[in-house]
């Protein structure tokens, strides 16, 4: 199926639901949808960041700090966040994602707003990324991180909605 074609919730500020539409659709009319955000850590606690394959429909070629994408119509946050880490780590018998917060993203006007639910998980299995959905990854350090977020000389692109969610994360480890 075109990403596009995927059905979604339609939700409100308060994040009721109020209808479906196609991803596309939601995108083209800045309706508010739902997505999930899961922070990756392997055994020695490096996050895992990836690249952004050039087809994605949002923020194409971007780095990310966070495996994710949008909730389904009908699906809970929780499956949602299971089922996309699983998908995009290329893994499965993942343990479940833990949730930790949950915001309203405003794009600006790029494709609408979105209530963001963020999770955690610990994959301590071999990943191998679906490459329709990850162009590049590798697990970092806080440093390695650090060194690449903006303001730093060596700083990547990175999506907007992940700087935000970062930006409200609790530190690795706490």
């Amino acid at each position: 199926m075109n990403p596009a074609d995927e059905l979604l919730d339609v939700v409100d500020e308060d994040d009721r639901v109020v209808g479906r539409a196609p991803r596309g659709e939601v995108y083209a009319r800045g309706l508010i949808h739902r997505c999930v955000f899961v922070r990756v850590r392997d055994a020695r606690g490096r996050l895992f960041v990836h690249r952004r394959t050039p087809t994605k429909l949002l923020f194409p070629s971007l780095y990310d700090m966070f495996v994710g994408g949008v909730v389904g119509a009908g699906e809970s946050y929780d499956a949602a966040a299971l089922r996309e880490a699983e998908e995009e780590l290329g893994v499965s018998g993942l343990p479940r994602p833990e949730p930790v917060l949950r915001f309203l993203y405003d794009s600006g006007g790029t494709a609408g707003k979105w209530w963001s639910a963020v999770y955690e998980v610990r994959c301590e299995l071999p990943v191998q990324p679906q490459v329709e959905e990850v162009a590049w990854h590798g697990f970092l350090t806080e440093a390695e991180l650090a060194e690449r977020l903006p303001g730093a000389e060596g700083a990547w692109e990175w999506v907007p909605d992940g700087l935000a969610a970062h930006a409200m994360m609790p530190p690795l480890g706490a």
